[in-house]
């Protein structure tokens, strides 16, 4: 496994990292708490040191297996955490979104309620969740500062999206020189982390990248056909049944890249994001040991040569020869889709 670094915060992470979010929480299949303990200690031994989790994920549940998972291993891992919904005065409905809460002083509770349950001291990244670029004031950004000096968190971060806020709020970060910023991007929905790295490249920023669903939701690594059945409560299961079909025609344009023995196409996925010298860690959603073999490794594979990458992103500009609407369109953004508009850019991805 080889590992970067996010930002200039020293804070290093694995290239594979490790998404909590389905960890304490059954939008991504179910498993026992046990079960969801032995994965993340399996990662571990597969060489993944970065695990991302969220304070809202199971309500509590994913931050306290995560906190029980790397007791013993504290030193050996990096481990983020995100705040932000107030999930403690408000009752999940299904899949929806929880009311948000930026408020300085509610943030400096929901930061104490997380360390309690992850069985911390301190925090290596702390991410905002899903925040809209009029919520991160004067104020939550010294709150960000304050519990940097004070040595109770070494970076910090805002994880985007997916349709909740995208540009603006990227744009914000990379500008306040966030040590990390968390997105939706893979070979298949390019248009924001596209936009992130000009960005990065105009200011000069050292913001790193943290791509998550890499896979597109499953087509990527071929765990998704169209004529598959999701099971309940399946989050993938909320995207239209043209996404996947349009999906796999795309696919089958890229099996230049796999080869035989050496890299899959899930690992070449991986790779093709990690050609970005910006992105520090992608993680992926990890279901199976299966899973994490396989993409654990990806790490250690052949890297995409420069013609590969190019090929992709000729592809790419040319819809991979698809002319027919994939279902995504009109996505909304942070600010009523003026900083879309502006970008000159048609459509969103939606992931989670």
């Amino acid at each position: 496994m080889n590992h970067r670094t996010l930002g200039t915060s020293g804070v290093e992470v694995s290239e594979i990292g490790f998404g909590a979010w389905v960890v304490g929480s059954d939008w991504w299949g179910d498993r026992t708490d046990e079960e969801a303990i032995e994965m993340v200690q399996y990662a571990i031994d597969q060489g993944i040191t970065y695990f991302d989790t969220g304070d809202v994920y199971g309500h509590g549940a994913s931050e306290e297996l995560i906190g029980r998972a790397l007791e013993g291993v504290r030193d050996e891992v990096t481990v983020a955490t995100k705040i932000g919904y107030d999930f403690y005065n408000n009752p999940q409905a299904g899949h929806g979104e929880l009311p948000k809460e930026m408020d300085r002083d509610y943030l400096e509770e929901a930061f104490e309620r997380s360390l309690d349950r992850l069985g911390l001291e301190r925090i290596d990244v702390l991410q905002l969740h899903n925040a809209n670029v009029d919520e991160v004031d004067a104020e939550v950004l010294a709150l960000l500062d304050d519990l940097k000096s004070a040595g109770r968190i070494d970076a910090v971060g805002w994880a985007l999206g997916p349709s909740i806020g995208w540009l603006a709020e990227g744009d914000m970060a990379i500008e306040e020189e966030f040590d990390s910023v968390q997105l939706v991007w893979n070979a298949f929905e390019q248009e924001v982390g596209n936009h992130f790295l000009e960005t990065i490249e105009r200011t000069g920023s050292t913001t790193s990248l943290i791509p998550r669903v890499p896979h597109s939701s499953g087509l990527l690594n071929e765990q998704v056909r169209p004529e598959t059945e999701l099971g309940e409560g399946d989050h993938r299961a909320y995207r239209p049944d043209e996404w996947y079909e349009t999906g796999w025609e795309k696919l089958e344009t890229l099996r230049f890249l796999e080869r035989d023995g050496e890299r899959t196409m899930a690992q070449a996925a991986l790779q093709w994001l990690l050609y970005h010298d910006s992105v520090a860690t992608v993680t992926p959603t990890f279901r199976t040991r299966e899973d994490i073999d396989e993409w654990a490794a990806a790490s250690d594979v052949p890297a995409l040569s420069d013609d590969e990458y190019d090929r992709v992103q000729a592809l790419y500009a040319d819809g991979f020869g698809i002319d027919r609407n994939d279902g995504m369109d009109a996505l909304r953004s942070s600010v009523g889709g003026e900083d879309i508009d502006a970008a000159g850019l048609d459509k969103l991805s939606a992931g989670s």
